[in-house]
């Protein structure tokens, strides 16, 4: 059973975490969800683009374990930079969230992003293609 589920889990993590994701670019650029407009250039804004743009296409699955490495580093950087100065603890330096982030962005990149995204479609096309 654990055979069949886990390409779908594998689809629904990459899915949400997209989802997830560019809300916090979105918020960052252009003022949605509550959020508050970084202007150009602040550091804030790149990582807004990085954050927008990047979690459409881990949504769509395009460019997966790319944008996913892309991602992953712009946490771990964001952790490093804006949280952890201010406590070792995670929790208590509001860093949970990057760091989450960071990690399954990570796995990302090493698995892919599965068989219902655009590369799944795109690595079955090279393959019939092939025969």
């Amino acid at each position: 059973m654990q055979e069949r589920l886990e390409p779908i889990v594998l689809n629904v993590l990459r899915i949400m975490t997209g989802f997830l994701f560019f809300q916090h670019g979105a918020a960052k650029l252009w003022g949605w969800f509550d959020g508050s407009v970084v202007e150009f250039p602040e550091l804030r804004f790149f990582a807004g683009v990085i954050e927008f743009f990047g979690g459409l296409l881990i949504l769509a699955g395009l460019g997966t374990r790319w944008v996913a490495f892309l991602c992953s580093g712009q946490m771990a950087a964001a952790y490093f930079i804006v949280h952890a100065p201010q406590d070792f603890w995670p929790y208590v330096n509001g860093g949970t969230t990057a760091a989450l982030y960071c990690f399954i962005f990570l796995y990302l990149v090493v698995r892919g992003g599965g068989g219902f995204s655009v590369d799944g479609l795109l690595a079955g096309r090279k393959a019939g293609e092939k025969t």
